[in-house]
């Protein structure tokens, strides 16, 4: 894991929501007409409806008339405006239950349950009241010659009133179920930078909810790397900006918020733009930004923001507490590892050397960051099992008689028989390693004469590495080799001792593991030396 992955993890207790910033102007909720459709075979019926609710507006919204003069056109017109909040619907148009016919399609076909239907008729007895109400889901049930401009209005402004209510609800229902949905992802156990992108991800679906397009949406997540706050993750405008400094990358007036938050310490929502701001556990500023929409927060939406930050600190505090375990057992693992080497001899960090070639030939191979990294964590115990074996077979200068040579492979069933017990993914993989980094590709290993992909892809990939890492240095019972004559040695026994995958993509990406050589060399001079290169480097990029 990198410095920043280790050390910028949040606290929920650092969360505090700034006061909501009012704008002047109105939200889309505010600026947008209420659909209100008209169906009825007199348009006589339409100019009238027309001319008295011209002027009528709820909650500072007017009216869009859309007309329909036949059923057939009805179920035209209401599937190309799903959104439509009314239909006064006359019953006897085309036949005499068009109006019935319509109110079927909209309930049964298009599942439109939002929609309040209200039903006119000027012909009662073709339509009983008490029938239509109980069989038809409708809204309510009105005769056109008792429809006066006051009660056409009373009558509007109730349907309405509760097309907005049923539509709140289902904003909340369908945003508490983004949230429960984003949460499994939220809790997955996951570095720092796969969260952050995580929650970027989700907080973008979760103000998308209305579907109001908010494909123009922009955000970013940011931590504090070395001083110097960097985009980790980010989507719209800022997707191609990982790594990059915000004072590069980031308008000022975003720069001006994160300030802002920065200085308060709180979080901000507006009704355009969202920061989050975070404080880690070792001060440094962290952020979660989410703006530049094409219309403006509403309401459902910021609690909804509240109600996901909520859940996002208490992730972030579960990574917190899930790095320190892993910590703990990277540390007793590279230790353990480290112990067992200095008894037998071993040179100073081939464990260190093989964990890392190990999680780069992971990936390579096609294995997920988790796979990786648990190879990585894992494969350091390799040899744990020579613990068992005796000092005069371990650190013999000469060559092993067939008897010691056969006490020698017992490490790996004493390894495996250490480790096994342990319910811990690490250790689990470790006992894996242990017990087969000596098997071969051909079936001729040790202990279990495995053959093929019949021996696991971590011991697989170990014992590869094992033997590039040993034969790289000297021991007491051989010099170090030169890299031409191991590389050989490795291609000869390509498809014999080792997975020949994995021999090709050592291979061709042999750059890679030479340059983990030099940043873990084995005397004190060369580590120095290696350590003033990696500084240099980060400098100079």
């Amino acid at each position: 894991m990198s410095q920043l992955e280790d050390n910028d993890l949040f606290q929920d207790d650092d969360i505090i929501f700034a006061e909501e910033i009012e704008e002047v102007q109105p939200d889309e909720e505010t600026t947008k007409n209420w659909k209100v459709m008209i169906v009825d075979d007199e348009a006589e019926v339409h100019t009238v409806t027309r001319m008295v609710l011209d002027d009528f507006k709820f909650e500072g919204r007017g009216v869009t008339f859309i007309s329909a003069y036949s059923g057939a056109e009805a179920k035209k017109v209401i599937s190309d405006n799903p959104d439509c909040a009314l239909i006064l619907l006359d019953v006897v148009m085309e036949a005499n239950d068009s109006g019935l016919q319509v109110v079927r399609y909209i309930r049964d076909q298009l599942k439109n349950n939002f929609v309040r239907i209200i039903l006119r008729t000027g012909q009662p007895g073709q339509a009983p009241e008490r029938e239509i109400i109980t069989q038809y889901d409708i809204n309510d049930y009105k005769m056109k010659s008792v429809l006066t401009e006051q009660s056409l209005f009373t009558t509007v402004t109730s349907a309405i009133r509760s097309f907005r209510d049923i539509n709140i609800i289902e904003k909340n229902r369908k945003g508490l179920e983004q949230i429960l949905k984003s949460s499994v992802s939220l809790f997955r156990l996951q570095s720092l930078k796969q969260f952050a992108s995580g929650a970027l991800t989700q907080l973008s679906s979760l103000l998308g909810l209305d579907d109001q397009l908010y494909l123009h949406a922009s955000g970013f997540t940011a931590a504090q790397d070395e001083g110097e706050l960097k985009i980790i993750a980010g989507t719209g405008k800022f997707e191609n900006c990982l790594n990059q400094p915000l004072a590069k990358v980031v308008p000022k007036k975003i720069r001006d918020l994160l300030d802002q938050a920065s200085c308060t310490k709180n979080s901000i929502i507006s009704n355009t733009d969202y920061v989050g701001h975070f404080t880690s556990r070792n001060g440094s500023r962290n952020y979660l930004y989410m703006g530049d929409y094409n219309q403006y927060l509403s309401n459902i939406e910021k609690d909804m923001i509240r109600v996901f930050t909520s859940n996002v600190a208490i992730a972030l505090d579960n990574i917190y507490l899930n790095r320190e375990v892993v910590d703990t057992q990277k540390e007793v693992v590279i230790t353990l590892g480290e112990v067992v080497e200095t008894r037998s001899k071993e040179t100073a960090h081939h464990v260190r050397r093989v964990a890392e070639y190990s999680y780069k030939l992971a990936l390579m191979i096609g294995l997920d960051e988790y796979n990786a990294e648990l190879v990585r964590l894992a494969s350091p115990m390799h040899d744990v099992g020579k613990i068992g074996i005796p000092d005069t077979i371990l650190n013999k200068p000469g060559r092993l008689t067939q008897e010691e040579f056969e006490i020698i492979k017992t490490h790996t069933l004493i390894g495996y028989d250490i480790l096994k017990h342990s319910d811990r993914e690490i250790m689990r993989a470790a006992a894996d390693i242990a017990l087969e980094h000596h098997e071969r590709w051909n079936g001729k290993g040790y202990p279990q004469s495995l053959q093929g992909d019949k021996i696991n892809i971590f011991g697989r990939i170990t014992g590869l590495l094992d033997v590039f890492d040993a034969l790289s240095y000297k021991r007491v019972y051989k010099d170090a080799w030169p890299l031409e004559k191991i590389l050989d040695l490795i291609k000869s026994e390509r498809g014999q001792h080792f997975d020949p995958n994995i021999v090709d993509l050592f291979i061709s990406n042999l750059d890679v593991f030479l340059a983990i050589k030099e940043i873990y060399p084995e005397d004190e001079e060369d580590q120095a030396q290696a350590q003033a290169k990696i500084i240099l480097a980060d400098v100079c990029e």
